[in-house]
């Protein structure tokens, strides 16, 4: 059985980030994520892990100035630097927190950009891969779909699987968002079998309204089952839920049971 682990930034956000562990852990959830834990400090964290028994699996890095519409900033030529010293701060925080894996966002990039940017985001992946894996980490990268996000610049898991393969280090692995990957692709379970191979982790929502499981298209029962027998990591709840997060688990006891 594959192990939930509910995303603290989309989830419980009702009440401040610290209060999320807690909520967490009264809905009988082990494991956490979290998208950018920067606005809190490490001890901070730590003490609502350790209090609540929770384990952290997954963080991002630091994805450059987001309310000034930065998503990330590892294909920008013009942040080398300042990505350098984001990648030391994502390894101070999942070493510190104990977490083994970061999901790199690639960043907003113009179409005219795009050959530069590219060489960029592989220089960086490269150099991000060799940092962390002194540490033990393993990096991830992720199509993010153009609906939600315009302009992102890796937005086809094909171009992600070349790039990996050019980057070519074995903890710079793939994150699966089925939510994403059906809104590029479609048949989002049958792109999973073909690279399920170079994925280091998956995040669910439905779509289109990237909610929990049973509120859109999707068939997440298939989907689980087949996960549940095949892919021996952890899946992460990165959906917004449709009413309150305490009642956006409903879908679990529904999965379970193999009924809708």
């Amino acid at each position: 059985m594959n192990k939930y682990t509910v995303n603290l930034s989309t989830i419980f956000t009702e009440v401040p980030f610290l209060e999320r562990f807690k909520k967490a852990r009264d809905f009988g959830f082990s494991y956490v994520e979290c998208q950018f834990p920067y606005i809190s400090s490490i001890i901070d964290i730590q003490q609502e892990l350790e209090q609540h028994q929770l384990a952290m699996v997954l963080l991002n890095l630091p994805p450059g100035n987001w309310e000034k519409g930065d998503r990330g900033i590892a294909a920008d030529p013009t942040r080398v630097n300042e990505f350098r010293r984001s990648v030391h701060e994502g390894i101070k925080y999942a070493t510190a927190l104990k977490v083994s894996k970061i999901h790199c966002m690639a960043g907003i990039v113009s179409e005219v950009n795009t050959d530069k940017a590219r060489e960029t985001y592989k220089d960086n992946l490269h150099y991000a891969g060799t940092e962390m894996a002194k540490h033990g980490l393993t990096i991830l990268i992720e199509p993010i779909n153009q609906y939600d996000m315009p302009g992102y610049f890796l937005n086809d898991i094909r171009e992600a699987e070349q790039i990996l393969k050019e980057v070519d280090l074995p903890n710079v692995k793939l994150q699966f968002d089925f939510y994403h990957i059906e809104r590029v692709h479609g048949n989002s379970l049958s792109i999973y079998k073909q690279y399920a191979d170079i994925v280091g982790h998956v995040q669910i929502a439905d779509v289109p309204g990237r909610h929990q499981p049973g509120t859109g298209e999707m068939d997440y029962q298939k989907v689980i089952h087949y996960l549940n027998d095949t892919y021996e990591g952890f899946i992460g709840l990165e959906y917004t839920p449709h009413g309150k997060s305490e009642e956006s688990f409903e879908w679990l006891s529904w999965i379970s049971k193999g009924e809708k």
